[in-house]
Parts: C-alpha cells; structure tokens; sequence
C-alpha cells in the first residue's frame, strides 16, 4: 500500500474541513471533489497575471488594487442606497448597525462603533439616531456605570425585517457574477486585508502618523 498517498489524502481531506467551515460544500464526497476540482482552478488561475489599465506605463498593482477597492464601496453604496429607497431608513450605516446588534447582541456603544471600523464621533451620531427613531433601548451597564449597554428594539427589528428582503438583493448584486469558488477566494484575500489593517485601525494612531508609523513598523526593512 502507498502510505505516503494515504497521507496525503487525509491531509487534503483536513484541509477540505478546515476551509469548509461555513458549509459552502457539501460535506461529503460530492463535496470533497467538488472543492478539490476548484481548489486546482484556483491554484492555476493565481498563476496568471491579470492586465490593468496603465500597467504598461507603470501603474503598480498597489495602486490598482487601491482604487478598486474604492470603486467597490461606492457601487456597494449605491446599491444599499437603493435598498432603502421609500423606507425609514436614512443611510446604509442606519440598518448595518441594526444588523450587528441583530446578529451579536447587546454590547456597549463603543463595541458597536468599533464592529463598524468607525469613528467615535460618526458612530455616536448614528447610534444617537437609532435611538431617537426608537429602533434601539440603551441600559446602564452592569459592570462600568460610565457606559451604556444598547441593543435592537422590536421596533428596530419589525424595520429591519420589512427591508431586508432587498438588502439581501443588494447584497447578492455587489458580488456580482463570481462563482463559487472565485467568492470563497475573495473572501480569504478580503480576510487576510482585514486581518492586517484592523489592529492598526483599532490603535486609532493620529491622521499626521499614520502613514509613518506604519510604514515604519511593516515595510521598512
């Protein structure tokens, strides 16, 4: 018997668990292979590189990749932008807040600001509107008196479940006609991003040093 073979299928199959944690395949056999099979597209696929505009007079990936990510927020917006059209719903933060306090719970205003990569300041204001339109109830904290622990009202949650039928669609439109397989690999390259820039957001390190300070503890050899 070839052990080494044994080896290595057991090991592919505890790699196939591991990344299928979320259940984008089946798990089982037809799932395996179906995983496998893509998993080598992937692996071809990452051997090609893509042509960008200005490539050839020397525009660097970095910059591509930059303002792509830019366009992607604004189409994403525009689309959350419709979903609300017609609802009692403001901005797009107003029902992305409500959602985390949906999925996680209460928790203090801090945490949600922070869950939402914003400022103090922008997240108070839009908690602060939340609160005012009843959507959220807010309680003294039972560990720090200082702070306050909110969470989703019904009210919050009836308007939620109204628009979420065409959140849901906004949702499903930014990621466009990706496969399967290209979403699971964009999420881990959007993970692996969000990975490195959270700790550094969450120091909260000053607009002047911020440029400085980073490049300084990760690019600088």
């Amino acid at each position: 018997m070839n052990y080494q073979l044994v080896q290595d299928v057991i090991q592919l199959v505890e790699k196939f668990e591991k990344e299928n944690s979320n259940y984008g395949y089946a798990k089982d056999v037809s799932g395996f292979k179906r995983w496998f099979f893509e998993s080598e597209k992937q692996t071809d696929f990452s051997l090609d590189e893509p042509d960008w505009e200005g490539k050839m007079e020397g525009r660097s990936p970095e910059s591509v990749i930059s303002t792509l990510l830019v366009h992607m927020n604004r189409y994403a917006k525009a689309y959350s932008k419709s979903a609300i059209q017609d609802s009692e719903f403001s901005t797009q933060e107003d029902f992305i807040y409500l959602i985390n306090l949906k999925a996680f719970g209460a928790m203090t205003k801090m945490e949600l600001i922070k869950k939402n990569i914003q400022d103090k300041p922008t997240g108070m204001q839009i908690i602060n509107r939340l609160i005012k339109n009843g959507w959220v109830i807010q309680n003294d904290s039972e560990t720090d008196k200082r702070s306050k622990i909110i969470e989703i009202s019904l009210e919050g949650l009836q308007s939620l479940d109204a628009q979420m039928g065409k959140i849901r669609l906004a949702t499903q439109i930014v990621s466009g006609d990706l496969s399967h397989s290209e979403k699971m690999q964009l999420i881990r390259l959007l993970n692996k991003l969000d990975d490195f820039h959270h700790p550094i957001f969450s120091q909260q390190i000053d607009s002047h040093e911020l440029l400085q300070k980073v490049n300084t503890a990760y690019f600088t050899v």
